[in-house]
């Protein structure tokens, strides 16, 4: 994928959606032979037959109904799982979202052009909302390349949603406004938010059907920068978007029942191309340590995060860069495009801006001042305390690997993130002397509207070998040998759940189909062999691949005794 930013003449962005096939409904036998291989590794024998004979009665009872069922919502669905994944997974969530399910990320910016210093906050952050702004218009005009997997095109859908969108929250369900238009589909919302000192303000980044240019976007924040420096903290109303999402809920009906202006500028919030956040920490950074600068995008101050925003662009007082962005309209591979767009050009052009210093006579940015009461004031104290408390309990790491890389592995015909992750389990094998039921990511974007499929990394094959690796009596020949078949169940499996043959979003979808049809849950999903082997999101392991770019991120653990573990693979590192 990284070659795959650029700008494109031949094909639109979004042309192909129409001829992407249809998710499949896997085969019910499949799927459950499947999960069984999944167990194994975390049941004893008198607990695997159990398990087995509970998939057996499955089998032959209810999920042979169930599969009909899922069957027929597939033949009038070109995706059976998109509506159900956002809703069951996202948005009726009822915790805070901001901390436990949106994903942040270091800017890699600072590895060349932009090492910390002080004092760079404004003057590097309108180069980036400026190359920004270009990747909107790309997406806007249908300019940007089709992502492709050899010659298959991808789903290229969650590109809509990475501008102008953003969560709203509901009593017992939230939604997604989207706001976003292509050019030939009309006027889309080109204003910023910009959240500095707990108060916000908006200035449109087009004038005269023009986007502008660094200098234009630099007074503008300079002049909110200077303002809130110089005047009080405003009272931090972002803060609430980090609180549960009911009680969030009830405090923006309250708000808009206050004073209906709060209900336009919350409108103006949510229409917004994305969210500037102005953030006076420094976070201690050098070029090889993103720890920092990580912890306090996925972690930092409340008050300057919109977090139900799909996209907010933190720029920090050393003029380094990070991101916290909401996971429900899309996945972090959309980031991933756009912060490489952004890494190309800012080496391209050595972090400078090489055109004209030239400012036209635009609007000066407008503050946006909510109607707010005591009741508003100590809500918005209750989320600030409860969001630091939990924030806390986080412990963030992140290193450079750099004796090898992807190159070397390649070499040893190795797939590299195969190889990351045996070497995960192989790491919790050796910590906690036993396996570690694991969550990987796999794309399913070959399909329409496709998102992801869970790829089980514990298997069978991976824990003999980790064992092998820990017997003192194991030859190095033996343990290679185990190491083989370790790595071709994995490359398997991947291949697998991208050609949507996964099982986890399958058992998913039977539940649900239970649950629609007001049928009692299945056994299976009772079973305690379920959460074990981290399904239900149990996942001690939670992991991903972010690529093969300089473009790195995290999302917290699933579980309170877990582990994310989010890698980039680079040649060298």
């Amino acid at each position: 994928m990284e070659n795959q930013v650029t700008e494109s003449s031949e094909e639109r962005t979004f042309q192909y959606q129409s001829s992407l096939p249809s998710l499949p409904v896997p085969a019910l036998d499949e799927s459950l032979k499947k999960y069984l291989d999944a167990v194994k590794p975390f049941l004893n024998q008198e607990e695997y037959q159990r398990t087995e004979s509970i998939i057996k009665k499955f089998e032959d009872g209810i999920g042979k109904k169930l599969q009909q069922k899922l069957l027929e919502r597939a033949r009038v669905k070109r995706n059976w799982l998109e509506e159900w994944w956002l809703n069951v997974t996202y948005l009726e969530a009822r915790l805070s979202t901001q901390i436990y399910y949106n994903f942040g990320g270091a800017g890699p910016y600072l590895e060349h052009y932009w090492p910390p210093e002080e004092g760079t906050q404004i003057k590097r952050g309108c180069i980036a909302i400026w190359h920004t702004l270009q990747f909107w218009e790309l997406i806007r005009t249908e300019k940007m390349a089709v992502h492709k997997s050899g010659n298959l095109p991808l789903d290229m859908n969650q590109f809509r949603v990475l501008f102008c969108t953003c969560k709203i929250p509901g009593v017992t369900k939230d939604s997604i406004g989207s706001y976003f238009r292509t050019e030939s589909e009309g006027e889309c919302p080109s204003h910023l938010i910009v959240l500095c000192r707990g108060r916000f303000f908006a200035f449109d980044a087009v004038h005269d059907g023009h986007i502008l240019s660094p200098p234009e976007i630099y007074r503008q924040l300079a002049y909110i920068q200077k303002r809130c420096h110089n005047e009080p903290d405003g009272p931090g109303l972002a803060a609430l978007t980090s609180d549960e999402r009911t009680l969030w809920a009830k405090t923006r009906e309250y708000l808009i029942n206050l004073d209906p202006k709060n209900l336009s500028l919350l409108e103006k919030i949510q229409s917004s191309l994305f969210a500037v956040c102005l953030d006076d920490t420094s976070p201690l950074s050098t070029p090889n340590d993103y720890t920092q600068i990580l912890k306090k995008s996925l972690g930092g101050d409340p008050t300057v995060r919109w977090g139900d925003k799909s996209y907010n662009c933190i720029i920090f007082s050393n003029g380094t860069l990070g991101s916290n962005c909401d996971h429900a309209p899309l996945d972090a591979m959309v980031f991933v495009a756009l912060c490489s767009y952004i890494d190309l050009n800012i080496i391209e052009t050595e972090g400078k801006w090489k055109g004209s210093d030239k400012v036209q006579d635009i609007p000066w940015p407008e503050e946006l001042v909510f109607t707010l009461n005591q009741k508003v004031l100590n809500d918005i104290g209750c989320a600030k305390e409860k969001y630091h408390k939990q924030m806390s309990d986080l412990q963030v790491a992140s290193y450079a690997f750099t004796p090898f890389g992807k190159a070397l592995t390649k070499k040893k015909r190795l797939h590299p993130d195969t190889f990351v992750q045996l070497a995960l389990q192989l790491a919790y094998y050796k910590l906690h002397g036993r396996p570690g039921c694991c969550y990987e990511t796999a794309m399913t974007r070959r399909f329409y509207h496709g998102r992801t499929e869970t790829a089980r990394p514990c298997t069978m094959e991976a824990v003999e070998w980790c064992k092998s690796m820990l017997d003192p009596t194991s030859t190095r020949h033996q343990q290679q040998q185990q190491m083989l078949k370790a790595f071709a169940k994995h490359n398997k499996m991947m291949k697998e759940c991208e050609n949507g043959k996964g099982f986890d979003r399958h058992l998913l979808g039977l539940l649900l189909i239970a649950k629609e049809q007001g049928l009692p849950v299945p056994e299976l999903f009772a079973d305690p062999a379920f959460a074990r082997s981290g399904g239900g999101g149990n996942f001690v392991l939670s992991t991903s691949l972010v690529g093969y770019t300089r473009i790195g991120g995290a999302v917290v653990p699933m579980v309170h005794h877990g582990y994310g573990c989010f890698y980039r693979i680079r040649d060298d590192r």
